[in-house]
């Protein structure tokens, strides 16, 4: 039971209060046609029929067990109807979507990320094909936004990730231009204990399909957020909640249509009016990956973090002349033939050299051709630029790379006039670049993609030299003693808070 829950990440939503709030936002009426998409164990099909024993509900249901159990429950039930197929690609849906839609009301708890075999990837691409179709959970969503007829509801509990992921821009689109968000409530994954969804935060959108434009853009609608316990939804007392408000239009003026929820005004306006981003005046690309570390990557110290599992580099196998070996992509002849790589890893402005790359013509010839390995944007290695690690802490941090290869761990940010390298460092170690990206992209991944939507404002003359002086002082304090000013690093802060106003 528990593999095949993994197989269709079918997570049946055990929660009362929200079972109660998801069901109160329909707007139940007896003569409503109502849809479950995805019957699960059936805690939805019951909150109606406590309310309206003889609501009518089409139910679909794709899991074996999950199914009988439907059938076992409900069978008695005359205007209850299960069907067990595939909500995504079943041919009377299909139709029926096709026709302006045929339910009042919609509501489930959908499969998030489960796996689709390759023939069926190629069926939902063929029909979606506009959307990211290895998640289920936005497929499921516009499916039954278009089984809606034009007034019905739906409430959905997904991720969050919809609102800001560059992959779910079309279903952003969608909802923005053919319903009328209700309402949406976000709230974290740890309302439903002992379940690893994969996902920190959910969220519960309700929305009103509308063949009308207008209607849609005009729309004003409710972020309800700071949810403290599952209980809240039970009982919404706005008071209690951070709560922003929104037309759709306003939504949809934003850089790939994403919801930009922040308690500070300037950094929304700062990421809609910059006319420059980060992607304009500076290259960011992804870096290397061999393919198999354990066999092709070491480390210089058996307590580097991390680094236990690796065997140690040996000294004089270490080229510290890489960058004058002509054609150094196609790898190097001789003993010395291990390289420094830029790793990930929360580290400010420079990181202690530890990690070390085979880098022999034998191993890089290995590297072009394995399926498993990424030589990707070569052009960028060994370059002069700035590393952010893909995925943070609490706050992005970026270090410098001198020259040195770098992996798909950071993202590698080469600007186009290298004047601006020390300032973008700077910058992207400070609380003002963290809160726009976390405005950008909530999560705590920094994608390339994310972080060229950055907005990018050119420091004065006297701003950029105080920096370059600045972030030049702390890395060779780090070079000499493996540490800095701290207080230095607050006064450059401060001019960057003083450039961008926040």
């Amino acid at each position: 039971m528990i593999a095949e829950a993994r197989k269709y990440q079918a997570f049946y939503t055990k929660s009362t209060p929200i079972v109660d709030y998801m069901v109160g936002k329909l707007n139940l009426k007896k003569t409503d046609k109502i849809f479950e998409p995805c019957g699960g164990d059936g805690v939805f099909i019951e909150a109606i029929v406590a309310e309206n024993e003889f609501a009518d509900i089409d139910v679909c249901e794709l899991n074996d067990n999950a199914f009988k159990t439907l059938i076992s429950k409900f069978s008695s039930y005359p205007t209850i109807k299960i069907r067990q197929c595939d909500t995504l690609l079943d041919n009377d849906l299909i139709f029926n979507s096709g026709f302006g839609g045929v339910y009042d009301k919609i509501i489930a708890n959908p499969p998030y990320g489960a796996w689709q075999e390759l023939d069926k990837r190629a069926a939902l691409k063929k029909i979606y094909s506009d959307l990211y179709a290895k998640e289920t959970y936005a497929l499921f969503l516009y499916r039954c936004i278009e089984l809606l007829k034009d007034g019905g509801i739906l409430s959905f509990i997904i991720p969050d990730t919809f609102l800001n992921l560059h992959m779910h821009k079309a279903i952003r689109k969608h909802i923005l231009t053919k319903t009328k968000i209700l309402e949406l409530a976000l709230f974290p994954s740890s309302f439903f204990p002992g379940v690893n969804f994969g996902y920190a935060n959910l969220s519960i959108i309700t929305l009103q399909k509308t063949n009308n434009l207008n209607d849609s853009l005009n729309n004003e609608f409710k972020v309800l957020n700071s949810f403290k316990t599952v209980e809240q939804l039970a009982n919404i007392n706005e008071s209690e909640l951070k709560v922003f408000t929104f037309t759709q239009k306003e939504i949809l003026s934003n850089p790939d249509y994403a919801f930009l929820i922040s308690d500070n005004s300037e950094i929304v306006l700062a990421i809609n009016s910059s006319k420059i981003k980060v992607g304009d005046i500076a290259n960011c690309v992804t870096g290397f990956y061999s393919g198999d570390d354990k066999t092709f990557l070491q480390v210089n110290s058996p307590d580097l973090k991390n680094g236990k599992n690796y065997d140690l580099v040996d000294a004089k196998s270490v080229n510290r002349d890489y960058e004058n070996i002509p054609n150094i992509l196609d790898g190097i002849e001789g003993e010395k033939h291990f390289l420094p790589i830029v790793k990930g890893g929360n580290v400010k402005f420079l990181k202690p050299e530890g990690w070390f790359m085979n880098w022999s013509k034998e191993a890089v010839s290995h590297y072009k051709k394995d399926k498993k390995s990424r030589f990707q944007n070569p052009v960028y290695y060994f370059k002069y630029g700035i590393g952010v690690p893909m995925i943070s802490s609490s706050s992005i941090t970026a270090s410098l790379i001198e020259n040195k290869l770098f992996d798909q761990s950071i993202v590698g940010i080469f600007p186009k006039d290298k004047a601006l390298t020390l300032y973008l460092l700077a910058f992207f170690n400070s609380p003002t670049c963290n809160k726009l990206i976390r405005t950008i992209n909530p999560s705590a991944n920094n994608p390339a993609n994310y972080i060229k939507k950055i907005p990018f404002i050119q420091p004065t003359d006297e701003h950029l030299k105080f920096i370059d002086n600045s972030v030049s002082e702390i890395i060779n304090s780090i070079k000499t003693t493996g540490s800095y000013n701290e207080e230095l690093e607050k006064e450059l802060n401060k001019i960057i808070k003083t450039v961008y106003g926040f």
